[in-house]
């Protein structure tokens, strides 16, 4: 194993354990569920949008050590977003998990790129990008269910 993977791996890792804004938010405005029937993930998107802008993000749910840490890291990574903003990025880390982004676009994700390697596991592409399904969803259609299927 790369030096590199093993850092993604220890990102990964690090918010699977310690998830960050793991949290139900009760003045939430935006809210979202995700679906993952092939492994049984599910997750709670919480958004505060105002302007436009992320003002606060948070999930909660239960899942597999990837779909946990993608949560973690995106909403680490939209909070203070525009709407558009982080849009872009679903964007990006759809393209990123599938193997659509150009490598050397995966330097700009900064901790994200730590989901470059789940290209390799078709599977669990769905785990990584179901938090991300699900911040759409909380973005463009609230109270909805979004899925992987």
């Amino acid at each position: 194993m790369s030096e590199l993977d093993e850092l993604y791996q220890e990102v990964i890792l690090d918010h699977n354990k310690s998830p960050r804004n793991y949290r139900i938010m009760n003045d939430a405005n935006r809210k979202a569920e995700g679906y993952n029937p092939l492994c049984g993930d599910h997750v709670t998107v919480y958004l505060h949008l105002k302007d436009g802008i992320i003002q606060d993000v948070s999930f909660q749910g239960s899942g597999c050590a990837i779909s946990r840490a993608s949560a973690s890291l995106m909403t680490v990574a939209v909070k203070g977003k525009r709407k558009v903003e982080a849009e872009d990025l679903f964007e990006q880390f759809r393209r990123l998990v599938t193997g659509a982004l150009p490598s050397d676009q995966v330097p700009s994700l900064g901790k994200l790129a730590a989901f470059a390697g789940v290209v390799e596991y078709p599977v669990r592409v769905k785990c990584a990008s179901l938090p991300w399904h699900t911040l759409r969803a909380a973005l463009d259609r609230p109270e909805t269910v979004a899925s992987t299927e």
